[in-house]
């Protein structure tokens, strides 16, 4: 299937022009979305092509390629990526589609710093990122980013529940030494 580096010529080949939206392209497409969330690699623009592609050929739509993109672009808040993708998703799937609904869910908790609240509901569907590697790593990060931007103290109590309740992260520290 090839590795995230050899593929991110081909993909950055095939997005060059008018080839960006051939249908004929989705297959690579898709199977580079694949590559990213094994890899831990992560390619906006590759991505935001896929549901572009979805947008004009809806026939083609793969709910778990979508969920896979959705995924990735939480991995990289607190950037825009994950608004840019809810926008080229048609507005009815995701309330066919109970997998995108939860994964526009779980945005949302993030995304309003519910941070307790979203692991408590990721822990009710944990095959949702079981294919998704480093999801929990990188949704730590952006907890600790805006730990960092909003708390001058914080007690490890409630620092070991926002981080979805791994032990150990700190005594009562300042945000910049456990970050």
């Amino acid at each position: 299937m090839g590795s995230f580096q050899e593929m991110r010529a081909t993909v950055a080949e095939l997005l060059r022009g008018i080839d960006r939206y051939n249908p004929e392209n989705l297959m690579t497409l898709e199977r580079y979305v694949e590559i990213q969330a094994r890899e831990n690699a992560y390619d906006l623009e590759a991505n935001l092509a896929v549901l572009k592609l979805y947008q004009f050929n809806p026939q083609h739509f793969q709910t778990s390629v979508t969920a896979q993109i959705l995924l990735k672009a939480l991995t990289n808040l607190p950037h825009t990526d994950f608004t840019l993708c809810k926008c080229l998703i048609d507005k009815a799937r995701p309330l066919a589609e109970k997998q995108l609904s939860r994964i526009l869910y779980l945005g949302d908790l993030l995304e309003t710093c519910r941070f307790e609240t979203f692991w408590h509901e990721l822990a009710k569907t944990p095959e949702l990122v079981v294919g998704i590697a480093g999801f929990e790593d990188s949704i730590r990060k952006f907890v600790c980013h805006v730990v960092g931007i909003t708390y001058h103290h914080i007690e490890s109590c409630l620092l070991c529940e926002i981080m979805g309740g791994i032990t150990g992260v700190a005594s009562i520290m300042t945000p910049s030494h456990i970050c």
